[in-house]
This record gives structure tokens, C-alpha cells and sequence, in this order.
């Protein structure tokens, strides 16, 4: 695998080699910033960086490629933690039922929604299910996505949950995109469960769960604990079977009400809480002094005109916050961050800085994936952004709409370029 040199760097983000694991606080204004820097890489990972005037020249020239970075920034590539990239069609037909003033909790009830994905994902073969989510995924590497999760929860059956998660795998093995795998088969209940909730636990509990364990199809469990969907005791009755496969649950929960989800999914060791659209105090206080990451997702916010997570809020409370896409066919249908980093730092008030530290290093974590993504370290994996030429790393979510990547470069190889 050839080298490569990344010289005359206007600015290195998230760079050290005694980060923390995550940023939280005002630690989250922190970005590590290496001023007129140089990167090598040797095969798939970072060898060193640091200033120009400290680096001591190339001995070995050959299969050297030289990128000359000059007013152009240099970052980790981003990791969007909370997807749902992997469906069967697009949902057009309800962003105008929106339009003419249903909820989507409406559209929901009438049988849209979750529910409108699940037949149609029911209906789709899986390797044209594989192809369509393979091109849908690439296509994030042009906005700088190094690495994504991705969520079953369309299948809602133990036939088409696991073949969703078949396809994840699949996507693992063909896509340079690092990809983790979440079980979400508790994302809504079937029509045919609607009058026994307990009878869909059972199928995920003693079906579905032993079969996904068996060919090793998830790293995370999800459940959209929600009104209307799954209540805290519900998810907790799943997260406990999770727990016997060893799947550390990652779940929806204050997307639409407060039920005091985020207390329970602490009790089983969340790795992240996700949503969170609607918060109070309570919840603020329960996630302090835990290692549970709390992840906004404000491109829902701004296609579904829900409230947007309190980010300011719990960044004063000392707690970290991740940014996630949410992409998806019915409430996020975008997968772009940098669009995400536009309406963070515009409709949250986080400083550009604050968001890019969500999309990075606590996203990875979110992802639990610090020790190889999320910053620029020695030996980590290089993936990584390089931007067009610009003053500050403000103008990445200050020019919404526009794409400031100019190279992508995952596991060591250059993906895409300008």
C-alpha cells in the first residue's frame, strides 16, 4: 500500500496523543488545532504529524504521494452514529401529507411511518436491497463520512429483520465505510401485533435475538421507547435479553415525551442515548458522571419541526453531546454532517468547534470505535477529510448546502476528490 504526505496543512483538527476518549463541557470548544502542520500516512494508518518546521523530510520516496494542503484544513473523517441507512424506498408521499399539517405521529397512526417502510422492505430481495444501500452509503464519503452505524427496524419480521442486518454485514465487507451494526427490530409493532405487544417481544426475544447472535449480525440494541411504540418497561424487558448476547443497547428515547427512558437505559449500560428532543432537568442530572453518550439528531428536528435538542443546556451541565444524521426515509432523509453541523451551530447555538468534536471524537465514541476513528492519532486508522481552501473551520457549517470536502481519504487510500 502506498504512502502519503499531506504537507503545508492550514490547520490539523482533533490532533494529540493524549486526547480524551470523548469531549464534554467546555472541553468541547477544544480542537486540538496543529497551525501550518504535515500528515504521513503509511499503508491504512497515521505515522506521524505535527508542524512543518518539525518535520524531518522524507528518507524513502517511493510509492509516496505528495498532497500539497496549502489554506486547506485537515480532519478526521466524520462518524455518524445513529442511521438508519438501509431501506426500500423513499417516502415523498408523507413529506406532503406534512405539508398539509399531519404529525408525523399521525401519519404513523394511519399506517405510514415505520410501518409503511416495513412492507416495503418486506417485498425487496436482498441483493438489490445490498446494491441500493451500497450506493446510498458511498455517496456520504464525498461529505466527509469515514464511518456510519446502521439499524435494522424496517424488517419487523424475524425473515426481513434479518435480512437487513444480513445486508449491514454485507455492506461491512464491500464498503470502505467503517460500519457498525444495530438491532432495532423493537422500532414499531407490526399490524398483526398491534393488540399484543408481548407476543413481538417474545418472536424478538426467543426468534430473532438467538438467530441474529448465531451469525453474528449486530454490535448494538436499539428500541424506540416512545408513546405509541414501546414503553420503558417494554424496551426493558428487551435490553435484558440483549444482555445475555452481550449487545450494549444504543436507543431512541425523548424524541416526542419524557417516559424516564434515559434512566433505564442506564441502568443497562447505554453506550448513547439518542434523540432527546424533549428533555428536563431530571434527565440532564441522570446522564451527569456516566459514560453514556447523550446524541442529538437535528435533521429531524428540521424536516419533522420538532423541538431540537438542548445542546447548549447540557454542555453547561459538563455532559458531552454526539451529532447524528438520523438518515432515513420518513424523518431525516439526509445524510449529509455537514448540513447536520449548519443546523447544530445555526438552531443550537453549539460553536462550530462544539460540533465538529460531536461529529468526531464523540460520535466514534459513540460508536465505540475511539481506538481506531475520531481523531487524528498516531496509529489510529487514516480517515480523513481534507477541505477546500478556506479562512476558518467556521466555514464548513457557515456555507450550508455546499460541500467543503475536497479529498476523502479512508483506510489510507484516497476514495474521492474534486
Amino acid at each position: 500500500m502506498a504512502k502519503i504526505l499531506i504537507k503545508n496543512i492550514k490547520g490539523i483538527f482533533q490532533s494529540g496523543e493524549s486526547l480524551p476518549t470523548y469531549k464534554k463541557g467546555k472541553q468541547m470548544d477544544e480542537g486540538n488545532l496543529i497551525e501550518n502542520g504535515f500528515l504521513a500516512i503509511d499503508g491504512d494508518e497515521i505515522m506521524s504529524y505535527g508542524k512543518m518546521e518539525d518535520w524531518g523530510g522524507i528518507t524513502d520516496w517511493r510509492d509516496l504521494e505528495v498532497i500539497d494542503a496549502e489554506g486547506k484544513f485537515v480532519l478526521p473523517a466524520f462518524c455518524d452514529s445513529h442511521t438508519h441507512a438501509v431501506f426500500a424506498a423513499t417516502r415523498e408521499e408523507e413529506f406532503e401529507d406534512r405539508i398539509k399539517g399531519l404529525t408525523y405521529e399521525e401519519i404513523a397512526l394511519k399506517g405510514g411511518g415505520i410501518l409503511n417502510s416495513a412492507r416495503k422492505l418486506q417485498e425487496m430481495d436482498e441483493d438489490q436491497l445490498f446494491e441500493d444501500a451500497l450506493k446510498r452509503t458511498n455517496r456520504l464519503i464525498e461529505y466527509g463520512t469515514g464511518a456510519i452505524e446502521i439499524k435494522s427496524g424496517y424488517g419487523l419480521t424475524t425473515e426481513a429483520e434479518l435480512k437487513m442486518l444480513r445486508v449491514i454485514k454485507r455492506l461491512k465487507e464491500a464498503s470502505p465505510l467503517k460500519i457498525k451494526s444495530t438491532f432495532l427490530g423493537a422500532h414499531a409493532f407490526p399490524p398483526e401485533y398491534k393488540e399484543n405487544h408481548q407476543g413481538y417481544i417474545d418472536l424478538m426475544i426467543n426468534e430473532m435475538l438467538p438467530k441474529i447472535h448465531e451469525e453474528g449480525l449486530a454490535d448494538f440494541i436499539d428500541c424506540f421507547c416512545e408513546r405509541n411504540y414501546f414503553t420503558v418497561a417494554e424496551m426493558e424487558e428487551l435490553l435484558a435479553a440483549g444482555a445475555k448476547y452481550n449487545l450494549v443497547p444504543k436507543v431512541h428515547v425523548n424524541q416526542f415525551s419524557i417516559m424516564r427512558g434515559i434512566e433505564s437505559a442506564l441502568k443497562f449500560g447505554a453506550r448513547s442515548v439518542d434523540h432527546l428532543e424533549e428533555m428536563d432537568t431530571q434527565d440532564i442530572n441522570a446522564l451527569k458522571g456516566t459514560d453514556c453518550m447523550p446524541t442529538l439528531l437535528p435533521g429531524c428536528s428540521f424536516f419533522l419541526s420538532i423541538p431540537y435538542g438542548k445542546a447548549r443546556e447540557m454542555i453547561a451541565a459538563d455532559l458531552p453531546v454526539a451529532l447524528a444524521t438520523d438518515f432515513n426515509p420518513g424523518s431525516a432523509p439526509s445524510g449529509n454532517v455537514q448540513f447536520l453541523l449548519s443546523l447544530a451551530c445555526a438552531k443550537m447555538k453549539m460553536t462550530p468547534i462544539e460540533a465538529l468534536n460531536a461529529v468526531t471524537l464523540n460520535s466514534a465514541y459513540a460508536m465505540d470505535i475511539s481506538e481506531s476513528h475520531g481523531s487524528i492519532t498516531v496509529g489510529k486508522k487514516a480517515n480523513l477529510i481534507i477541505t477546500e481552501s478556506m479562512t476558518a473551520l467556521a466555514r464548513i457549517p457557515y456555507s450550508f448546502g455546499e460541500n467543503a470536502v475536497e479529498t476523502t481519504i479512508l483506510n489510507g487510500e484516497i476514495v474521492y476528490s474534486k
